[in-house]
């Protein structure tokens, strides 16, 4: 018995297809049934029913397959004992919800990326329940998210602290708005499930109400559709600092930073059993860290000049 044998039959029980497994693992088809077999004639167990369409893993097989995951993950993290600093290699998965991914990602990807030229890295946009369920089912290796969140079993990294900004036209002087100033007029909002949506409305002491076009049932997905929709019609939008700063002048103009303590939403790195992932960790934050944090006018604000919102 090896490791590869237990990443091939890995493999077949996530396809339900030798062929597509022998695709998943870069052999061929008939390599890798000849292992799968093998290990099956050294361990007494038959580990697929091959007579059904699409193949079905065994009861045995099932649990069979739980404690070889157990071993994988053990090996993975035998090879990343490693004191000195190095490249990052492999395969590397991480979530990352809406309202951060569309920001952030086009900041830091392009460093990640050039330092460490043989990580494959891979990156899926997860609602934050979705991330901590694949975070459970060892399916990603990372999420990052607004916390704090409310389970204990996962490991929360700050990474940074991140202004929330107000859209609309203010009949104001101030240099700045109040939720006083927004809580009365029409809050555009994301859709549920959301937890920038949730936070929007703790800042502005609002709860759900119908639109002012009563023929109109809105979904927002998108900042940009949040933005166009209180051009269109009036009302005002919250948005995340990083996200501002993409904007163009005169949707800028429209921009306003809240009064002290400002609203700041708090984004992590969240991991689950962190047993070797020490240095991906380490590297990960301090990266994201040196390159966001200069971005944020937070860098410049005393503890008690922000207020951290729940989610």
């Amino acid at each position: 018995m090896n490791f590869q044998q237990l990443e091939y039959v890995i493999a077949v029980d996530k396809a339900k297809q030798f062929w597509q497994a022998a695709e998943d693992c870069n052999v061929t088809q008939a390599t890798l049934s000849a292992m799968v077999r093998k290990l099956e004639d050294e361990i007494g167990i038959t580990l697929f029913d091959r007579s059904r369409k699409p193949i079905k893993t065994t009861q045995e097989g099932l649990a069979f397959i739980e404690i070889a995951k157990g071993i994988l993950k053990q090996k993975d993290s035998l090879f990343e004992i490693k004191e000195e600093k190095r490249q990052l290699k492999g395969k590397l998965s991480i979530g990352v919800i809406p309202t951060i991914a569309t920001s952030l990602l086009p900041l830091i990807l392009p460093t990640i990326l050039h330092e460490n030229p043989e990580l494959q890295l891979k990156i899926v946009e997860l609602t934050t329940e979705e991330i901590e369920k694949q975070l459970y089912a060892d399916k990603i290796d990372f999420g990052i998210l607004a916390t704090p969140i409310a389970d204990k079993d996962l490991e929360e990294h700050i990474l940074y602290y991140e202004p929330m900004m107000v859209y609309g036209i203010f009949n104001t002087e101030k240099g700045y708005v109040t939720s006083e100033d927004v809580k009365e007029g029409q809050v555009w909002l994301l859709e549920e499930g959301h937890c920038f949506r949730n936070q929007v409305m703790t800042i502005c002491e609002i709860k759900e109400k119908k639109l002012a076009h009563q023929n109109l049932d809105f979904r927002g997905s998108s900042f940009e559709t949040l933005l166009n929709l209180t051009d269109q019609f009036g009302g005002y939008t919250l948005l995340p600092e990083l996200y501002y700063s993409s904007l163009p002048a005169e949707r800028k103009a429209k921009s306003k930073h809240f009064e002290t303590p400002i609203p700041v939403r708090e984004i992590s790195l969240i991991s689950y059993r962190q047993v070797g992932k020490t240095y991906l960790i380490e590297y990960l934050s301090e990266k994201i860290k040196s390159l966001v944090e200069p971005l944020l006018s937070t860098q410049n604000l005393q503890n008690q000049e922000m207020d951290i919102i729940g989610i």
